[in-house]
């Protein structure tokens, strides 16, 4: 690496060597360390330059990471080269990591599951097969719906959510208990519903003499 402090190489290598891990080869991941630690946008040639890339390596680098929405491409004044430059906000980065990991891993897998779901079942084994499949797509619709909720919050009202950690499971345990007492709760829902089941096994009774 040329031209880089021991601090930026470190933090480079680092990501090259978790970018396999993340589903994208070494030299994507050192380019986009390098980009992330640049204080300014750097065009193709200062790249290949700084990590002793080829240009064409880098080029098909580049072209990855816009696909995965985490760099963009700016054009200087006078300048007819193109630059390249991450997000700014590291919130912005992170919900451009989920989502495209959404798109590519999780929507593929909710598909093959809804059309497994209207498959006639043959036999047991496969109306087994059908139950766990169904409880895997409601986890992963849930999952899916509270992703696109986070999409909407402000990285300030994110970061504030997360940092209540705990806390927010505290609420939860304290709406239950509210909603207990005031005969809402998840008992009381319960012996409603198998109150109206008895209700309902009394009516068709009474059909039949």
């Amino acid at each position: 690496m040329n031209n880089l402090t021991p601090l930026a190489q470190k933090f480079i290598l680092h990501f090259g060597e978790m970018g396999s891990r993340w589903g994208i080869n070494r030299t994507v991941g050192q380019i986009y360390a390098l980009l992330y630690v640049s204080a300014r946008p750097l065009n193709a040639d200062e790249i290949a330059e700084h990590l002793a890339f080829s240009r064409s390596n880098v080029s098909m680098g580049l072209k990855e990471l816009q696909s995965w929405r985490l760099v963009k491409l700016l054009h200087q004044p006078n300048d007819r080269r193109e630059y390249f430059e991450p997000p700014k906000d590291v919130w912005d980065i992170f919900k451009a990591l989920l989502e495209e990991r959404r798109r590519r891993e999780v929507e593929p897998t909710l598909s093959m599951l809804r059309e497994s779901l209207l498959e006639n079942p043959a036999s047991d084994g496969d109306r087994y097969a059908q139950q766990r499949m169904r409880e895997m797509y409601e986890l992963i619709e849930l999952s899916s719906s509270w992703f696109d909720d986070v999409q909407r919050l402000s990285p300030d009202t994110l970061a504030s959510l997360m940092k209540m950690g705990s806390t927010v499971k505290k609420l939860l345990d304290v709406g239950d208990s509210v909603r207990g007492k005031l005969g809402f709760g998840r008992a009381a829902e319960a012996q409603a519903q198998s109150q109206a089941d008895d209700a309902d096994r009394g009516s068709g009774g009474g059909d039949h003499p």
